[in-house]
C-alpha cells in the first residue's frame, strides 16, 4: 500500500478516535445507550491508541521525508502528520470542562431579596450542612451547570 495513503488513513483514524466520542456524547441532545457505550470506550482507548498512531506516524513521516526531495512534499508530510499529534493532545483533554465552567464564587442573597428573581414555581437545588443552608436556582445555573461553594464548612460542587 502507498505510504502516503497509509499516513493519510492514520491521520483520519486518529482524528476519528477523538471526534466520534465528542459527537456521540453530547450533553444536550438525545443519546442512545449503544452510542454512549461506544463513545466512552473510544474515550478510554484514545489516549493509548493516539500515542501508537504518533509512533507509527513518525516512522511513516521519516520514511516519506527521506524519500522526498522537494520542499512541498516535506511540508505535506508535516501537514498530514499534524492532526495525529493534535489528536494525541485532544485525547487527554476533557472537553466537557470547556463547556461547563464552574461558578467559583457563588453570591448569596437573603430570602426576602431572592424573591425578586426566584419565583415560587422555580426549581432549586438545596443543601443543608452543619445548620447552614444554601439554595441554587436551576434557572440561574443554566449557563454554568456547576457551582463551587462551601456550606457548613464543607466544600461542594452543586450540579444538575
Amino acid at each position: 500500500m502507498n505510504r502516503w495513503l497509509l499516513l493519510l488513513l492514520l491521520s483520519v483514524t486518529a482524528l476519528a478516535l477523538v471526534a466520534v466520542p465528542v459527537w456521540l456524547i453530547q450533553p444536550f441532545s438525545p443519546q442512545t445507550p449503544r452510542g454512549l457505550e461506544v463513545g466512552y470506550a473510544l474515550r478510554r482507548w484514545a489516549p493509548v491508541l493516539t500515542v501508537v498512531a504518533c509512533a507509527v506516524g513518525l516512522a511513516l513521516a521519516a520514511w516519506l521525508w527521506r524519500d522526498s526531495r522537494r520542499w512541498w512534499r516535506r511540508a505535506l508530510v508535516v501537514v498530514v502528520l499534524a492532526p495525529v499529534f493534535a489528536s494525541a493532545w485532544f485525547a487527554r483533554q476533557n472537553h466537557f470542562e470547556w463547556m461547563f465552567n464552574p461558578l467559583g464564587a457563588a453570591g448569596y442573597a437573603r430570602a426576602d431579596e431572592a424573591a425578586a428573581f426566584v419565583g415560587d414555581a422555580d426549581m432549586v437545588l438545596t443543601v443543608e450542612r452543619g445548620g447552614e443552608r444554601a439554595a441554587y436556582p436551576v434557572r440561574l445555573m443554566a449557563y454554568h451547570h456547576l457551582v463551587e461553594d462551601t456550606v457548613g464548612g464543607v466544600p461542594l460542587i452543586a450540579t444538575y
